[in-house]
């Protein structure tokens, strides 16, 4: 499948408004996901992102807008098309593995045959082949969320919903989640994932949005939402000179100290070449590297701006 070059969308948001009371959630929202992309949602916790995925999943219903999932309305026909792993996740803690896996994907309407290879290529691909006849109560914490991704995705899924999917993974199990999504976007899966932490979505993200307070503040490619910030920023690592700081630097409009390094953002008609004298004037100076603003970065700047 093509990452939506044939024009095809996996899903279609159109003025999606939800309200909880006075509370408006979700305020006419509207994006679109290229078949076969990794399409990311992101925002600060609050901003929206869990009540747009819950009703893509027909969790909860709009109280405006369209909402379109594989080229039908977002209702109860879809789901055996999707894989969904929710934020608030749990198992049947007293089934065996293989059993639970067969139970969920006899649930999406796939056969024992279907599902025991790919049941026994995804417990192998995320190291649990051995645990196959063991119980759910009985894995770790970081088994049993790679268990809970295995569930998602072992009836071969169209649409991959993740809320929120390396919430509570160490660095080794991240990685593995990780390379597993991109596997599954090989095969031609098109995955929608809700994150808050913007440094996953610029190493996984085709194209993004990011909300915030409902609303959706920027959106596009990486590439196009970087661009729209119309400046430069500059990654340096340096040992500051004693009572020195980073404060007043020339061309400099704001300082994200990071400890070990720092990343400035710079006004649009900057020098680097004068920031850099600058810099030498005052630090030890490791590491200089000009490049496009961070995700972080933007999304600090479009928040707070809109707060």
């Amino acid at each position: 499948m093509s990452e939506g070059g044939d024009g095809t969308l996996a899903v279609r948001f159109e003025g999606v408004t939800k309200r909880y009371g006075d509370f408006v959630a979700v305020d006419r929202i509207g994006f679109e996901v290229p078949a076969g992309s990794i399409f990311g949602i992101l925002g600060s916790n609050g901003a929206g992102k869990t009540t747009s995925i819950r009703m893509l999943m027909n969790i909860l219903r709009p109280d405006e807008g369209v909402i379109e999932v594989l080229g039908e309305p977002a209702d109860e026909r879809v789901k055996a098309r999707i894989g969904y792993l929710p934020e608030e996740r749990g198992l049947y803690k007293k089934m065996r593995i293989l059993e639970l896996l067969r139970f969920f994907g006899r649930l999406k309407g796939r056969s024992t045959a279907f599902l025991d290879e790919r049941i026994d290529h995804w417990l192998d691909r995320m190291g649990l082949a051995g645990w196959r006849m063991n119980r759910v109560e009985e894995l770790s914490k970081g088994m049993a969320q790679k268990l809970q991704f295995v569930v998602t995705v072992v009836h071969a899924p169209e649409l991959l919903v993740l809320d929120e999917p390396f919430a509570g993974l160490d660095p080794v199990n991240r990685d593995v989640l990780r390379d597993a999504i991109l596997e599954m976007r090989r095969k031609g899966t098109t995955v929608v994932f809700s994150t808050h932490v913007m440094e996953q979505a610029e190493q996984l993200c085709n194209r993004l949005i990011l909300i915030h307070d409902g609303r959706v503040v920027l959106a596009g490619s990486l590439d196009e939402v970087r661009a729209s910030e119309g400046r430069q920023a500059v990654l340096i690592r340096c040992r500051l000179g004693e009572g020195q700081t980073l404060d007043g630097l020339p061309g400099v409009t704001a300082v994200a100290d990071r400890g070990n390094e720092a990343e400035l953002t710079l006004e649009p008609d900057a020098d680097p070449t004068a920031l850099l004298r600058a810099l030498l004037d005052r630090a030890d100076v490791t590491h200089f590297e000009v490049r496009e603003p961070s995700l972080h970065e933007i999304f600090k700047r479009m928040a707070g701006g809109r707060s």
